[in-house]
This record gives C-alpha cells, sequence and structure tokens, in this order.
C-alpha cells in the first residue's frame, strides 16, 4: 500500500467515524426531542430524521468511498471521488466550526480527513 492510499484510506475512516457518532448524537439530541414535544403531521415527522441525517449519510458513503476508490479504480475517477468527498468534509468543517465558534471537536476531524484528502490527491497525480 502506497502513502497515498494510506491517506485516502485514513481520510475515509476518519469521515465514517466522524458520521457514526454524529448518526448516533444527532439522533438521540436533536430527532427524538423534535419528535417527542412537537406537534407534525406524519409526512413531516418522516422528513425530519431524514434531513437531519443527511449529512451522516453523505459524511460515512463517502468515507466508504475513499476507503474503496483507489484500490480499485483508476486515477481520474479516484480524484473525481476525492474532490467531491473533499468538498463535503470542508462544507462540514467550516460549517462545523463557524456554529460552535470552534468548541466542537468534529471541524478538527473533518479538517484532518480534508488535509489527508488534499496530500493524497496531490501524490496521487505524481
Amino acid at each position: 500500500m502506497n502513502t497515498y492510499n494510506l491517506a485516502f484510506v485514513t481520510a475515509g475512516g476518519i469521515g465514517s467515524i466522524v458520521a457514526i457518532v454524529h448518526g448516533v448524537l444527532t439522533q438521540q439530541f436533536m430527532v427524538k426531542p423534535i419528535l417527542t414535544e412537537t406537534e407534525y403531521a406524519k409526512s413531516i415527522g418522516r422528513l425530519i430524521p431524514l434531513l437531519l441525517q443527511f449529512s451522516t449519510f453523505c459524511w460515512f458513503f463517502g468515507g466508504v468511498a475513499l476507503m474503496t476508490v483507489p484500490f480499485f479504480l483508476d486515477t481520474s475517477v479516484v480524484l473525481t471521488t476525492a474532490a467531491f468527498v473533499g468538498t463535503c468534509y470542508a462544507y462540514g468543517a467550516v460549517g462545523n466550526f463557524w456554529s460552535t465558534n470552534g468548541r466542537h471537536p468534529g471541524w478538527v476531524l473533518l479538517a484532518i480527513a480534508v488535509a489527508l484528502i488534499v496530500y493524497a490527491s496531490i501524490a496521487a497525480t505524481r
């Protein structure tokens, strides 16, 4: 395994772990209270968890893609995947930092994953 594949795998692992923790905490501290303390129509009640967990879904499967794609596909597909997932992770890191004034560890972990993606993408093109 070369260093850039290891960086992709590490970034994907970080992103997937952040997603799992994010999903559990979102469900426990946001979805359940919203659904139990507020009266919504059934369709809205079904939509709320899906919308609140959308970033969880993207981060998790982006991480899975980062961990697997470099081993099976050519460089252009790897770089496209890295650009897409890296953008999603960067958006999450910036949004998390901004909304919590930097007092939340999620932005640091996603920023580390973005740095690894950038490093691996540059190394993959050499």
